[in-house]
């Protein structure tokens, strides 16, 4: 059966008070500032939906080469996870570790001279975001960046700091994959990407390796796993649910939304339909929950 509580509400946060910015290529979702975050926080909470996922459209001043801003204990992430913990204390928040919102390269970790991401340098960045999320608030840290040894060195880091109860959701197989376009409209990273992200990300042709990924992020100390994307990857949750047992999540990605509101706004779709059959598709393939943009909508529909 699917319920609320088994959604979580990706959120993009941006500068201002007052603001909603629409992004055209995810219609029906904005950007929010600080005061409609919590007023999102506050929606999710009456609607029975547990937990909201957080992404900032950092400003371009703020973007490096090195993503510096990520570790600032007063960014926008940290804001607004301080304003929802302040305003709706029980949400959970879920936080995305990675650089490419603070990259001026737009990669999801630091670059060489040739344009490489660089692997152990990238994972000690990480575990300073993660600790800089942690100490703001943050419930469940989500490295979605794909470096080798990221979830060891964040699970010791948060272990030596205290932070015991906090949860790690690892991306554990992120696909290079086309579905990801309008998100990168809402956090403004389009046009900044040089090359792509295949070397650090899945080839959606390999299954085998993604049981391989979720292995090793299991064994270091994850608490749970997430495949992205969702629906065109159901025999990846399946397997990873029937190997190894544990609390499975899909993000359900921007463009899979963007298909259903596509197919919708042509009336070649009942939205109300299809929103609920993808996502008892998540369910049925052995999901523990959903990251999807169309969270709110279906929480009504299953609340009526």
């Amino acid at each position: 059966m699917l319920t609320p509580a088994d959604l979580i509400w990706p959120l993009f946060v941006t500068e201002g008070q007052g603001v909603e910015e629409p992004i055209a290529s995810l219609p029906g979702v904005s950007r929010w500032s600080l005061d409609g975050i919590v007023a999102r926080a506050r929606e999710a909470a009456d609607l029975g939906i547990p937990c909201l996922a957080l992404f900032p459209n950092t400003p371009a001043h703020l973007r490096t080469d090195d993503g510096r801003e990520a570790m600032n204990p007063d960014n926008l992430m940290c804001r607004a996870i301080r304003a929802i913990k302040d305003a709706v204390p029980d949400i959970g928040v879920l936080t995305d570790v990675a650089l490419d919102p603070y990259t001026t390269h737009g990669h999801d970790g630091l670059v060489d001279a040739a344009g490489y991401v660089v692997n152990d340098d990238t994972a000690d960045a990480l575990v300073e975001q993660a600790l800089t999320q942690a100490r703001a608030g943050s419930d469940v840290i989500a490295p979605s960046d794909m470096m080798d040894g990221r979830i060891g060195m964040i699970r010791a880091a948060l272990e030596r700091e205290g932070f015991v109860n906090v949860q790690i959701m690892a991306y554990a197989a992120k696909y290079a994959s086309a579905f990801y376009g309008p998100f990168r409209d809402a956090v403004n990273t389009r046009g900044l990407l040089k090359g792509d992200k295949r070397t650090y990300q899945m080839d959606h042709a390999n299954a085998e390796e993604a049981l391989r990924e979720v292995a090793l992020d299991l064994a270091e100390g994850a608490d749970s796993v997430m495949v992205k994307p969702g629906l065109p990857y159901l025999d990846i949750i399946r397997r990873v649910k029937d190997e190894f047992r544990v609390p499975t999540f899909a993000y359900q990605v921007s463009g899979e939304y963007a298909m259903i509101e596509t197919a919708v706004a042509a009336g070649a779709a009942d939205r109300d339909a299809m929103v609920l059959e993808t996502l008892m598709a998540f369910k049925r393939a052995g999901c523990s929950g959903v990251l999807t943009y169309h969270a709110a909508h279906a929480a009504r529909l299953l609340n009526a």
